[in-house]
């Protein structure tokens, strides 16, 4: 398992403490994913719903800081997510005319088919003022657009 230095555990257990809306120093579990992901994580919604099952089957309880920790260690271990270039190699399949373009349709249809699939509000939302005149998304700002939040 992976060791924190006592700076980390301070720093983890001051942005765990955030969420913790009681004061008790717990949270519910149905925010273990955000806590993850304030702490630069990206988790799967599959991985959280895992995770929480594990912690929480009847989904009521509330985690303590030392129940997360070991959470926390288990999803920062798995596959780090992909860089940039990963994602902007991913898309270039669909650039046709090798311009930096994707058509904003099949853009959406990767969305939301492929993996973890997104709603169409959701897509929505992302692709709000980035498509051109002729329907088409430079993916190269796509990605960085996600990527920074």
């Amino acid at each position: 398992m992976d060791r924190l230095t006592e700076d980390q555990t301070a720093e983890y257990r001051d942005a765990f403490g955030l969420f913790d809306k009681r004061g008790d120093g717990k949270i519910d579990s149905n925010q273990i994913g955000d806590v993850l992901r304030a702490l630069n994580l990206n988790p799967t919604e599959l991985d959280v719903k895992k995770v929480v099952a594990e912690v929480d089957p009847s989904g009521n309880k509330r985690v303590s800081f030392e129940e997360f920790l070991p959470i926390y260690l288990s999803c920062r271990q798995k596959k780090e997510q992909g860089t940039m270039e990963d994602f902007v190699e991913g898309l270039r399949v669909f650039d046709k005319d090798g311009n930096g373009f994707i058509n904003s349709a099949e853009l959406r249809h990767v969305l939301t088919s492929l993996g973890e699939k997104l709603t169409d509000d959701e897509v929505d939302a992302l692709l709000t003022g980035i498509e051109d005149s002729q329907g088409q998304v430079n993916y190269e700002e796509f990605v960085k657009m996600v990527m920074s939040g």
